[in-house]
This record gives C-alpha cells, sequence and structure tokens, in this order.
C-alpha cells in the first residue's frame, strides 16, 4: 500500500530520483562555455606561466578577471534584462566557471608553500581572496552606476 510505512527493522526504498531530467539542453550549454572557459584559461596560462617561487600572477588575474566579469553578468542577467534560459548557463557556470580556477589558486599556493616561501603564499592566499571578492562587488556595483 502506498503511504504506509515499512515495518520496524526494514528500510524503506528510497526515492528514484532523476537530477538530469529535462537538464540535457542547460548541461550542454555548461559544457561547452566550460570548455571554451578552460581553453581561455589555458593560454592565460601559456602566457604567463607560474615559475617556482615566484608570485602566480597569471592564475591571480584570471580569477579576478573572472570575478569581474561575474559581477558585471550577473548584474546584466538579473537586473537588467531577460536573456535566454541558456545564457546563464553557459556564460556564468559554464565560461567564467571554466575560466576561473580554485584548482590552479590550491596547487599553486601548495608549491609556494612546499618551496619554503610561507610569506608570498599567504599574501597570495589572502589577496587573492580580497581581490576577488572586490572584483566581484566592483564589476556589480560599476555595472549598476554605469546604466543609471
Amino acid at each position: 500500500m502506498q503511504g504506509t510505512p515499512p515495518p520496524d527493522g526494514v528500510a524503506a526504498a528510497p526515492p528514484t530520483v532523476a537530477p538530469l531530467r529535462g537538464q540535457g539542453r542547460a548541461t550542454g550549454a555548461v559544457a561547452v562555455g566550460g570548455a571554451l572557459g578552460a581553453l581561455a584559461r589555458w593560454g592565460v596560462g601559456l602566457a604567463l606561466p607560474f615559475t617556482s617561487g615566484a608570485f602566480p600572477w597569471g592564475t591571480f588575474l584570471i580569477n579576478v578577471v573572472g570575478c569581474v566579469a561575474i559581477g558585471v553578468l550577473l548584474v546584466v542577467l538579473t537586473e537588467l534584462r531577460t536573456a535566454h534560459a541558456l545564457v546563464r548557463p553557459f556564460l556564468a557556470t559554464g565560461v567564467l566557471g571554466g575560466f576561473t580556477t580554485f584548482s590552479t589558486f590550491s596547487v599553486d599556493a601548495q608549491h609556494l608553500l612546499l618551496g619554503g616561501h610561507v610569506g608570498l603564499a599567504t599574501a597570495y592566499l589572502v589577496g587573492t581572496l580580497v581581490a576577488a571578492v572586490a572584483a566581484t562587488w566592483a564589476g556589480a556595483a560599476g555595472t549598476r552606476r554605469l546604466v543609471r
């Protein structure tokens, strides 16, 4: 009987969940955008490679520029226009999610720490966090100010 709890000692069957049901187009948009963002990040990484013991400028700039862009983009998409349903997954989650990089940020910090550059690693970790939050705020605030 439906709605009847199982007898004591018997686990109820978990509900059937289809988390991607109806999300094929959005998943595709994120995947394509992510590939484009990752290629852009790779290009910046080639132009500004990490040098052992030096500040990782390439990764720092990637993350700060990505945060400015997400601040601008989300104001445009949520406050200024009505966009197609796939624009936000493609650009925000896909392109900018693929472009910015927490993993490389973490690995760069680890290399600095393992190389004995504790002060530089600390400056990089704290500086990236502060700069990323400030960049997101500046992108959003600047966009709002520009359109008023």
